[in-house]
């Protein structure tokens, strides 16, 4: 008997924009072939945030409608992305005994230690969206990364919890099911970019990736193979969008094609004409002025994210450097600007793990997506045991997930 097609489906919901990705797995290797890809401007959310429950989901429907086509397979349930500068990281620990001297340690346990790690450690009115175990402890033996199998009578862990604010995911949620899509789960975007751009040596030295999108800018440390710290800025590419806008005295749409033509993230030091053509007419504007504008928001933008590595304790301090993606991440000398503003090695991140020839899914906006198909291709196996608990304060991921690695061809 043929086995049945497997699909895995990830939506990226930004502020400006939804991408979608639907990947055709092979079941003998589990990578997945892009299929079908989708994208289509969004209205109704602010800073990561619905705050108009229509807009987000006519857009979904509509970057569905284009990846459906394109794949010929009908979606009816995704991994999506989820943003915004209420997404917090908390350390935290627990421990339990796991019995006699004779016990293996099973996946019960691991559950159970999950949850004595976090039950009144995170405010009822956020919700767990992932637990990263970094370190168990088994009867004093520490620095163990997998304690499954292992016979032991005390366990022990340090983890990091992700969480974000209860309505705000209940909100997207219910934004994705106004398309006629069930959300599988909901990852922070920046971490969705981060499985589709990192690679396992880099996540082992010290890497961050910066996640460059229109409202906000994620943040990410991955250290020793685990997740070490996330935090989201409340800026991105459309607050230069709005700075070009008030200084060069256009509207917004006319200041995104002087962005998207003209705009450099490191100063020319020079003063020259370039045009810009929007509705038969040719509009001029003084290179010096653009760099100028440009300059002043990107330096706020990445002294905030400076103030997030500091707070991972990582500022400076990235042995692999930092990873961009993101739309914001396409502008011209954004890597050689990032550089200098972190102190350290700077690229644009490439997504892998997957196969198959898209046009345009090869782009940085396009990382979450792919990240968040990724996810998708096991979501039972990036759950724990609590992942569809309702109620908050509760997980929505577990400790079998470890960072999506086992979604890696």
């Amino acid at each position: 008997m043929q086995e049945q097609s497997r699909y895995a489906v990830g939506i990226d919901v930004g502020t400006t924009m939804i991408r979608c990705v639907v990947g055709h797995v092979d079941t003998t290797t589990g990578t997945p072939t892009i299929v079908g890809v989708g994208e289509y401007p969004n209205s109704g959310m602010r800073k990561g945030s619905v705050s108009n429950l229509n807009g987000p989901s006519e857009a979904i429907d509509k970057a569905l409608g284009d990846a459906e086509r394109m794949s010929g397979y009908q979606v009816n349930d995704a991994t999506v992305s989820i943003n915004g500068s209420h997404i917090l990281s908390t350390r935290t620990d627990g421990m339990i005994a796991v019995g006699m001297s004779d016990h293996e340690v099973n996946e019960e346990d691991l559950y159970r230690i999950e949850d004595v790690a976090t039950t009144g450690k995170v405010p009822a009115n956020r919700k767990i969206l992932k637990v990263v175990p970094f370190n168990y402890t088994l009867d004093g033996q520490g620095g163990i990364k997998d304690p499954l199998g292992m016979t032991g009578t005390r366990l022990e862990i340090s983890a990091n919890v992700v969480s974000a604010m209860a309505p705000y995911v209940a909100n997207l949620e219910k934004a994705v099911e106004g398309a006629t899509v069930r959300p599988n789960d909901v990852v922070p975007s920046v971490m969705a970019a981060a499985t589709a751009v990192l690679d396992d040596s880099q996540m082992e030295n010290g890497v961050a990736v910066i996640d460059l999108g229109g409202a906000t800018t994620g943040v990410a440390v991955y250290e020793e193979g685990d997740l070490q710290y996330v935090g989201v800025v409340p800026y991105g590419g459309v607050n230069v969008t709005n700075d070009l806008a008030i200084g060069l005295k256009i509207d917004p749409e006319i200041a995104e094609k002087v962005k998207l033509q003209h705009a450099s993230a490191v100063n020319r030091n020079k003063s020259s004409k370039v045009t810009v053509k929007h509705d038969k007419e040719t509009l001029e504007f003084d290179i010096a002025d653009i760099d100028e504008i440009v300059e002043a928001r990107l330096e706020e933008i990445f002294e905030a994210v400076n103030k997030e590595l500091e707070k991972a304790g990582r500022a400076g301090r990235l042995p692999s450097g930092a990873v961009l993606a993101g739309g914001a991440s396409n502008m011209k000398s954004i890597v050689d600007f990032a550089k200098n503003q972190l102190g350290v090695a700077v690229r644009r991140g490439k997504a892998k793990g997957y196969g198959g020839v898209v046009d345009n899914v090869n782009k940085p906006e396009f990382a979450a997506a792919i990240g968040l198909m990724l996810a998708d291709i096991n979501p039972d196996g990036y759950h724990s045991v609590a992942a569809d608990a309702s109620k908050t304060g509760t997980k929505s991921g577990g400790f079998l997930s470890s960072l999506f690695n086992r979604f890696r061809p």
